[in-house]
Order: C-alpha cells, then structure tokens, then sequence
C-alpha cells in the first residue's frame, strides 16, 4: 500500500443560501481573498493562505443537493480506487474524467462526503 497516496487538500465544498451574504462574510468578515467568482453558475472560490486549496460555495438555487464535501489532491484516482475498494469502501460516484484528470466520491462513516482528485491528464 502505498503510504503517500494523499498528497493534500485540494477544496472544500461548502453549500450557501445566499452567495452575495456568503461573499460579504469569507471577503470582508474573514477577510479572504476571491480565487475565483463564477457566481452566474453558482460557485464562488476564495483563497486560504498561500496554499492551493480552496473553500468553494456552491449555490443551492443552482445545486439543491450540495452537501458540504472535502477533497483531496491524490496521485492516483484509479489505483487508490482500488486499493480502498479491496479494503470494503463504498464509492458513492466510481472514478469519472474531469478536465484536468480524474476524481471519485466516496463517504466516511458518518457519511460526510470525500473526494479525491488526481491532475494525469
């Protein structure tokens, strides 16, 4: 098994009620920068730090079965697929193609939602 399978955090999914009151509380509240505003399709992305990751709201207008969500940066999607698979995990959505690689979901125990993304385009 290969130990550094899970390279980082790459997002946060978070649901929002209201992305203009959701903007005003993460850019002038907790004063974190925009890392990207395609409010038009229900996502707003603020920067954390120097680091990669990101907190994304996602609309609920636009996406009414958003669920809160954490996801990791993975070296690959496929093979720890199938490393977790053999040890009894359940994927909720099987390894699928994103524009930059390839990402799958899965839930935790208490049934909080887990991604893992790779970037091997």
């Amino acid at each position: 098994m290969n130990t550094n399978r899970i390279l980082g955090i790459d997002k946060f999914f978070l649901p929002a009620h209201s992305l203009q009151e959701s903007r005003l509380f993460y850019a002038n509240t907790l004063q974190l920068p925009v890392k990207f505003d395609f409010s038009e399709r229900g996502l707003l992305a603020f920067r954390v730090g120097h680091q990669e990751a990101a907190i994304i709201l996602k609309d609920i207008t636009m996406f009414p079965d958003a669920k809160a969500s954490l996801l990791f940066h993975v070296a690959d999607v496929q093979q720890l697929c199938q490393e977790l698979l053999s040890q009894g995990v359940t994927f909720t959505k099987m390894p699928y193609k994103i524009s930059a690689g390839w990402a799958a979901e899965l839930q935790d125990p208490s049934g909080n939602v887990i991604g893992i993304t790779d970037y091997n385009d």
